[in-house]
């Protein structure tokens, strides 16, 4: 039988709403915290049992809560899983785990010292179709991995207090990572500034693996259509994930293959076969709250700190490259979007702009 848990919810608005109704629904949620006064009011009448407090003090200094779940901007992440940390509370947060890699690194070594579960809210690895897609590459089903992509694209929510990449490439960059099962050589990334100078509202990432495989994550919430797609090569399968699509039509298995014929590589295509995930369906949600209160009954964690950490990594190392190439950018006479391809020996005029995947 495991420990009794009480849990408190730190910021309770945009997807916040969704983890107090799964913690709710799992038994365990006890308190609400918000700075809103308007959606504790709501909050109050949806779960008329629950506290609520606008003080987060209130909830660190609580003998009875014994972990947190925090949904509050990015850039309060740092702060607030710390004083949970000290305050002797397990903690779960929303991705990013923090903003810095320093900071990343001090909250793990802290939870450590405190003996507290670290537990970092990357959804996809609680999806019934990543878990399918995992089981398939550990049986061989796909042969040796060579490429992968990713499209998460959206028009909105646009943020103002982080870009894109940090919004919505961690959920992409952390299921990647645990895919390939190793740490990228390479890391570079491309951004468009256009509704603010300052925030990248799309971003192309592409990372290189020692094993050689290549991968690269697509971002924007400037997209005319939704689109979360992932799409995985192998030597002896493709598999497509489209979130998008209806659970029997998530998951697709292309049996492709590519024959070489006289040195020349020739593809054998197969008709897609979808794998229906509606038997063993389970909220994606609901399993990563479960996931959160089994490890703190002791069970191993997909997503604790030291996950959370290597995708803080990688995020900062894409933020750094775009920065370099957005630098660039300001002292040359011309526009190359990123999304486009300008080969070596090239000479671009004064003012020429090159737009969308041009050569």
């Amino acid at each position: 039988m495991g420990s009794k848990i009480n849990l408190a919810l730190m910021g309770a608005g945009y997807w916040g709403k969704n983890l107090a109704r799964v913690f709710h629904e799992l038994g365990v949620l006890k308190y609400i915290c918000d700075p809103s006064e308007e959606t504790l009011k709501k909050k109050s009448e949806q779960y008329p049992q629950i506290k609520t407090t606008i003080s987060f003090k209130d909830i660190i200094s609580s003998q009875e809560i014994n972990s947190v779940a925090i949904a509050a901007p990015a850039e309060k992440h740092y702060s607030l899983v710390k004083e949970s940390l000290l305050a002797k509370k397990h903690v779960f947060v929303e991705k990013p785990l923090s903003t810095k890699i320093e900071e990343g690194e001090e909250l793990v070594e802290l939870a450590k010292q405190q003996g507290k579960v670290l537990f970092v809210g990357h959804i996809l690895h609680y999806h019934t179709a990543i878990k399918t897609i995992k089981s398939m590459i550990k049986k061989g089903e796909l042969g040796k991995l060579q490429y992968i992509y990713s499209n998460r694209l959206n028009l909105g929510k646009i943020r103002q207090e982080e870009n894109i990449l940090w919004s919505f490439a961690p959920h992409d960059i952390s299921v990647i990572l645990s895919l390939v099962e190793e740490e990228p050589i390479e890391v570079t990334a491309s951004s468009s500034n256009i509704l603010n100078p300052s925030i990248a509202d799309t971003t192309v990432t592409n990372l290189r693996f020692p094993s050689g495989l290549q991968a690269h994550i697509f971002v924007s919430w400037l997209h005319p259509f939704k689109e979360q797609k992932l799409v995985i090569v192998g030597e002896d399968g493709m598999v497509v994930f489209d979130d998008t699509a209806p659970t029997e039509k998530k998951l697709t298995l292309y049996s492709h293959k590519i024959k070489w014929e006289n040195g020349i590589p020739v593809p054998e295509e197969k008709e897609g076969t979808p794998i229906d995930l509606t038997s063993h369906w389970q909220e994606p949600l609901k399993e990563e709250g479960r996931a959160f209160i089994d490890s703190i009954n002791g069970k191993p964690i997909l997503t604790n700190g030291e996950e959370g950490l290597r995708v803080l990594k990688v995020l900062q190392r894409a933020q750094t490259s775009m920065n370099n190439k957005n630098t660039l950018m300001k002292n040359t006479p011309y526009f190359v979007h990123p999304t486009s391809v300008v080969d070596k020996n090239c000479q671009i005029g004064k003012d020429c702009k090159i737009w969308h995947f041009s050569h």
